[in-house]
């Protein structure tokens, strides 16, 4: 029944190409990049197996982890698992469940990247030719090592099913697949820069202790004189397989009974923020936005890069480091980021604007409701981050110039947004939508209003920020007080005055804007 499954996917993956010859090319250029990738891999850890043995092992574990965690992750947030072989429509069939599984298994490695990821997997025996034992350790973990990679895959898709069929999954799926990649990125960068300093192997022998990569730290421990080691990793790496095997037999059975298709309903009651903000209309247009924020993934995906400000200023530096200053700009940064981010409030709101101009909403009360809105949220991010960096530099002296720094940049940012969003509308993703995502001609727009945005927030920011790199360069504590006064003064003035002239181009143009947004949806 294995055999006539995997035939059957082979030979559905064979209709699919004679559909058309588009589909024979796109598949003879997978297969090609896949092959050069293929070749390039194996090369390359062959021949540094002969210049560096040890280095090519820790390679192999470590790149094997993040193949491993990839099969796992990248199907949950963008394009799933194949369903070619979709088992609802096997159900009927007098096939058994020990059967279905390895049938399903095996069908999941035809393809590409099954394929690809079994070659390299075998290609990487290669670097451990210089001992027998290990040779043999490395034949069962790579088969462990595949095992894991498919039936982890099938096991958390299936799993999560009813969720991709949401609507809130899917709008936050594209969110985090940023997420994931600017982090893979990230680490990875400063992974193969720990190669050159030695240190690969302490993040080898962790990766080896984990799900991930358990299964390729058997034979790493073999090589290493440590055979104790490798059947306690080999414990784990079974323990996970067998872990992966009883959830996917669990959501498959849900999948074929129909159980994950029931339906819940939760019951509301109250008017939720509407009722805490009060009856003022800046406290209904408040409420309505920080709603927003918390529901909509376009205002999320501008919160979920914020903890990657860390990793990108170099979290770990310390003060003997020349750059340990980057850390400080954590707070300018968020403030700025999330200053800007109410920028686009009127483009987000789209059609759902008319509301404002029907209700005939004041222009000072919609600029300051999406001002208080954003500030809820805001302002304690902004203060985890400027007091965190400078406990972590333990530079107290500094405070002064990073808090001047930061609430001047974040209410000048405030002020400059009241006016830029009466003022500018332009394509921005639609709700649903990835908050990445480029409409169809925002490109020229977007940029433009981002650069001229930032030109004036540089030109307004230059006074309190100019002080703030005087008191830092030259340690005077004077211009740090001075840089804070100056901030708090001139960031409220330019606040108070960016909401009015925003208010008064908000009431001129209120049918004006409602008429944009309406084309642009």
């Amino acid at each position: 029944m294995v055999a006539q499954l995997v035939r059957l996917r082979l030979t559905l993956l064979g209709n699919l190409l004679k559909r058309s010859a588009w589909q024979i090319v796109g598949f003879a250029f997978a297969a090609l990049y896949g092959a050069t990738v293929l070749l390039t891999l194996v090369a390359g850890l062959f021949a540094l197996s002969i210049d560096d043995p040890t280095t090519a092992q820790t390679v192999v574990v470590s790149g094997g982890s993040v193949a491993v965690l990839g099969w796992w992750l990248l199907p949950l947030v963008t394009f799933g698992v194949d369903s070619t072989l979709d088992p609802r429509k096997l159900a009927l069939l007098p096939i058994s469940r020990r059967d279905l599984l390895l049938g399903l298994a095996a069908a999941g490695v035809v393809g590409v990247p099954g394929i690809v990821t079994l070659l390299a997997s075998a290609g990487s025996l290669v670097v451990w030719r210089g001992s027998v034992a290990a040779l043999l350790a490395a034949v069962l973990g790579v088969a462990l090592a595949v095992a894991t990679c498919v039936v982890g895959s099938r096991s958390l898709t299936s799993a999560v099913a009813p969720l991709r069929a949401t609507r809130r999954f899917r709008e936050v799926a594209s969110t985090l697949l940023v997420v994931l990649v600017v982090l893979l990125v990230v680490f990875g960068g400063r992974l193969l820069g720990s190669v050159s300093r030695g240190s690969l192997d302490s993040v080898a022998d962790v990766l080896a202790w984990t799900p991930v990569g358990a299964a390729w730290g058997v034979p790493y421990a073999i090589a290493g004189g440590q055979p104790l080691v490798a059947v306690a990793r080999l414990v784990v790496a079974l323990v996970t397989l067998a872990a992966l095997v009883a959830l996917w037999r669990w959501a498959l059975d849900r999948t074929l009974t129909g159980g994950g298709t029931t339906t819940t309903t939760r019951r509301m009651s109250g008017l939720g923020l509407f009722g805490r903000f009060g009856w003022t209309p800046t406290a209904a247009v408040a409420a309505r936005c920080l709603t927003y924020w918390r529901r909509d993934p376009r205002y999320i995906g501008s919160l979920v890069v914020l903890p990657l400000f860390p990793v990108f200023l170099g979290l770990g530096t310390t003060v003997a480091d020349q750059t340990w200053w980057t850390l400080l700009l954590l707070g300018p940064l968020t403030a700025f980021s999330m200053g800007w981010a109410i920028s686009a409030d009127v483009s987000y709101d789209s059609t759902a604007f008319w509301l404002h101009v029907v209700t005939g909403v004041p222009g000072r009360a919609d600029r300051l409701g999406r001002v208080v809105a954003v500030s809820v949220i805001a302002v304690p991010l902004m203060l985890v981050y400027l007091v965190g960096s400078v406990w972590y530099l333990d530079r107290w002296d500094t405070l002064p110039a990073a808090a001047g720094v930061t609430v001047g940049t974040y209410l000048t940012a405030l002020g400059v947004s009241s006016v830029a969003s009466a003022r500018f509308v332009y394509p921005v993703p639609k709700h649903g939508e990835s908050a990445f995502a480029t409409p169809q001609g925002a490109t020229t727009a977007t940029l433009l209003v981002q650069t001229a945005g930032a030109a004036v927030l540089a030109a307004l920011t230059l006074p309190h920020v100019g002080l703030g790199i005087a008191s830092l360069v030259t340690g005077n504590a004077a211009l740090g007080w001075a840089t804070l006064v100056v901030g708090v003064a001139l960031g409220t003035v330019l606040l108070v005055v960016g909401v009015r002239i925003g208010s008064r181009v908000y009431d001129a143009r209120s049918t004006d804007l409602m008429e944009q947004v309406t084309a642009l949806a």
